[in-house]
């Protein structure tokens, strides 16, 4: 079987994966912009921003793996022409989203200080960062609802191959939220100046105009997946059972591994003081505009694979999980010299930040280009894997390799070494490597090759 697929294949997956990307660039921009107008407050309270971000993440990763669970069922039963399917797996994205929201605004305003301080590993400038950390936290929790919400409509439509309306949607939302941190941070148009607080605002009167926009989508499309608001709670036991259980495992592996990034990150922000927490925050942001074709490698090889697997159509399934693995590695290899490229514009974007800070920057999206094409494949597994509903490898790699070796290393390296952050974490994702080798051999085993949507059949059954 040829590594690499037709030209018509590719653009069929480019025509999925680019507006996915262009969505995913403008999230980048906006998060720049702020970091870009943050910065002129000076390190400290730009870190402190960050640092909550840096946890707000956390809660992203889990949004976005119940949203991929969802979805696994939402793109096979389209396959298979399951409107009644793809309404339930839109309902359990609904509502797991939102009890996961609720939790989590709960434990953001009451334990914002400890967890910042937690982050910062012994950072000199602590007491500083804890405080407009918290601040920042506690102002943006009231757009985790919305976004919540905001996250299972998106992802619902990119699950049937409707990536304009998300795209629409997102750069509506981008304008709102950078006009208003023009307002709020610095005090214009007569609003009081708020810094870093005014950018959590902004936040989120952007969030609810972001949900607004993607119901008054549904009413409009009335895309399948839909269903009337008095409905929400007629579920399938049985299909939510099942894909409860996709997404726990998915939660376990996905919770292993950004909290292992999470400690990492304590580790390096204790490597010096606000230069390092900015200068590594300032790289990641620069690093999320070009992470934008990860979320585009797992909707193409949703749609493409999980609607291939829907419609019982197994061997054609295999072999477009080939041609995406190998294109996602060029795909990674392009993202990797935007990324150097990417490096000449910091002097620019953050010449608010010390000098020390942008040297920081710098370094790091220089690694990061490194590991793209690696990262690229990974990502490319994992969405193979997913789109059959095989959620055990990720338990494999994220749980197995990340603890056994990534960890270790990491506190190896902190405690027996004097090396600055950006060493710190080059070293420490050399583990990345024996994590493809892991995901290659588990996939060869086809556990993911399965129709989820076939009549009368569990998750466990396999159809070959």
């Amino acid at each position: 079987m040829p590594r690499f697929g037709p030209p018509g294949f590719y653009r069929e997956a480019l025509a999925i994966a680019i507006p996915v990307m262009l969505q995913s660039l403008l999230t980048g921009l906006v998060s720049l912009v702020d970091n870009f107008m943050v910065a002129g407050l000076g390190d400290a309270k730009m870190a402190g921003v960050n640092v909550a971000n840096q946890i707000n993440f956390i809660y992203i990763v889990v949004l976005n793996t119940v949203s991929m669970a969802g979805g696994i069922y939402l793109s096979q039963h389209r396959g298979a022409g399951d409107k009644e399917g793809m309404a339930q797996a839109f309902r359990f994205k609904l509502i797991v989203a939102a009890l996961l929201s609720l939790a989590y605004t709960a434990v953001c305003l009451a334990f914002a200080e400890p967890l910042i301080r937690v982050m910062l590993g012994g950072n000199k400038s602590g007491d500083e960062i804890v405080l407009e950390g918290a601040r920042y936290m506690r102002a943006v929790a009231p757009s985790f609802l919305p976004m919540a919400f905001a996250s299972a409509m998106s992802t619902s439509f990119r699950d049937i191959g409707v990536t304009k309306v998300p795209l629409l949607v997102s750069s509506g939302a981008a304008l709102v939220n950078t006009f208003f941190n023009w307002v709020f941070i610095y005090g214009n148009l007569g609003s009081p100046r708020m810094e870093a607080v005014g950018a959590a605002v902004a936040t989120d009167i952007a969030r609810v105009f972001e949900v607004s926009a993607f119901v008054w989508m549904l009413v409009r499309n009335r895309p399948a997946f839909a269903f009337k608001p008095g409905k929400l709670f007629a579920i399938d036991r049985r299909l939510f059972r099942l894909i409860l259980g996709s997404s726990s495992m998915m939660l376990f592996s996905e919770t292993a591994w950004v909290v292992s990034e999470t400690v990492v990150t304590a580790l390096y922000n204790g490597r010096g003081g606000a230069e390092t927490v900015a200068g590594m925050a300032a790289g990641w942001t620069i690093a999320n505009l070009i992470f934008l074709v990860f979320p585009a490698i797992h909707s193409a090889t949703g749609v493409i694979v999980g609607s291939t697997l829907g419609a019982g159509q197994l061997e054609e399934a295999r072999r477009k999980a080939g041609w995406i693995r190998w294109g996602s590695v060029v795909f990674g290899v392009a993202a990797g010299i935007g990324a150097m490229a990417a490096t000449l514009a910091v002097p620019l974007v953050f010449q608010n930040l010390s000098g020390e800070a942008r040297k920081v920057t710098t370094g790091l999206v220089l690694v990061i280009a490194a590991y793209l094409p690696l990262w690229a494949l990974l990502n490319a597994q994992f969405a193979v894997s997913r789109a059959g509903g095989d959620t055990a490898m990720g338990v494999w790699v994220d749980v197995g390799v990340t603890y056994l070796v990534f960890i270790p290393a990491a506190f190896a390296l902190a405690l027996l070494t004097d090396i600055g952050p950006v060493a710190l974490y080059a070293i420490a994702k050399i583990s990345d490597i024996p994590k493809a080798m892991v995901a290659a051999w588990w996939l060869r085993k086809e556990r993911w090759l399965r129709n989820l949507a076939g009549p009368k059949r569990s998750l466990g059954e396999n159809p070959r």
